[in-house]
């Protein structure tokens, strides 16, 4: 094993501290301007300079003792609106706002790396970027970095996610698709109002619709490969004003959930001819607008196996676990559509500290304990990937 994880340890009680600090002071997606403040005071303090992007989104850039590739490490910052039920000592003072998904301690975990990484930059052959990034849960602050530059010259990129599935101590680390893209689309369907004693002389349009959306899983069940899963839900369904009211508008909101992109371009025209269809059958007018949230993630093979290799010398051989797909959905994609990429899930179940829930609940918690492995993780991919 490397002295990389010793040397964090020496610094896990910074490490925890600034997590705490930043569970404490919870910003949603696109307002974390204090958050913004306490890393750049941080980045100050080590010496690595930076520049302020999009609304709240940090690229500190560290540059090594000799000319070389450059990878970037990415630490997301926003929290959720949710309210915290949890007993912690350091719960969110904010009412509503609570870090339920673990972006304190990536953005921690990520400071730890800066720290450790400033201060053997002359060992170092090439350039690391930090992408302290706000609104992952929008989907919205990668592209805000990618369009700042961020990306330019990048070579190789890594990110990570804590999740309940591993024990503290274990990750996941594998090649392909390992998390989903997600579409949301939303359909209009437009007739002629009537009274519903005469409905031969209107155009209703909630009768269709619902034939609609009985007629999506047709869509998934003989349009789409078997072996490509694809989620497609009706979570809104609008239509009419009144019983005997001839519905002139009806309006459906669908989320997809996809990883393979042609099954997605399958869908989308599939959807679409269905829509038409039907809407043509009932002489009816309908509108189809496709609202991209997030790109399928794909890990990149050769970059895996070598994260692979970085986390045994981190965590010791037989640490990387299998795990199944997530139909959950991430913005880092975007950073992969210009530099291959690999995505880690780092294990922080530990029921002894509840430290049980999947993100996003009212009562997430972490184990601490599984911030310095994520932080040695991201030391040890840049050293191992400039150095090689």
């Amino acid at each position: 094993m490397s002295n990389t994880l010793d040397k964090v340890k020496a610094i896990e009680e910074y490490i925890i501290n600034f997590r705490r600090n930043l569970h404490e002071n919870p910003e949603l997606s696109g307002q974390e301007i204090r958050t913004q403040e306490k890393i750049m005071k941080e980045l100050d303090i080590l010496g690595i300079p930076y520049q302020k992007v999009g609304n709240t989104s940090l690229i500190a850039i560290l540059k090594g003792g000799k000319d070389g590739k450059t990878v970037a490490l990415r630490g997301d910052i926003d929290a959720l609106p949710i309210k915290e039920e949890t007993d912690v000592e350091f719960k969110s003072k904010t009412d509503g706002v609570m870090h339920a998904c673990g972006h304190d301690a990536h953005a921690s975990m990520l400071l730890g790396a800066a720290k450790i990484l400033s201060e053997m930059k002359d060992e170092i052959s090439g350039e690391v970027r930090f992408f302290f990034q706000e609104g992952e849960e929008t989907f919205s602050g990668a592209k805000k970095i990618i369009e700042a530059g961020g990306m330019d010259g990048v070579t190789a990129c890594l990110a990570m996610h804590g999740m309940p599935e591993l024990e503290t101590g274990y990750v996941n680390i594998e090649a392909g698709y390992r998390m989903a893209g997600c579409d949301t689309i939303y359909v209009k369907f437009e007739g002629v109002s009537g009274h519903g004693s005469v409905p031969h002389k209107a155009k209703d349009t909630i009768h269709p619709a619902c034939i609609f959306v009985t007629d999506l899983q047709g869509i998934v069940t003989k349009n789409i490969n078997a072996q490509d899963p694809i989620v497609l839900s009706v979570g809104k369904f609008i239509g009419g004003t009144k019983a005997n009211v001839v519905s002139k508008y009806t309006e459906i909101d669908i989320s997809m959930r996809y990883f393979n992109p042609e099954v997605r371009k399958i869908a989308h025209e599939s959807i679409n001819r269905h829509a038409k269809a039907i809407a043509d059958a009932y002489e009816l007018k309908v509108d189809v607008r496709i609202e991209e949230s997030a790109l399928s993630l794909y890990n990149d093979s050769e970059l895996a196996d070598l994260a692979e290799k970085s986390a045994i010398k981190v965590l010791g051989e037989g640490k990387n676990k299998t795990l199944p797909k997530y139909m959950g959905s991430e913005d880092m994609p975007y950073y992969f559509q210009h530099a291959k990429g690999v995505y880690a899930f780092m294990g922080y179940r530990n029921e002894e500290k509840e430290a049980i829930y999947f993100p996003h609940h009212e009562k997430f918690k972490i184990d601490e304990d599984y911030m310095k492995y994520g932080t040695a993780l991201h030391v040890q991919f840049a050293l191992d990937y400039l150095n090689q």
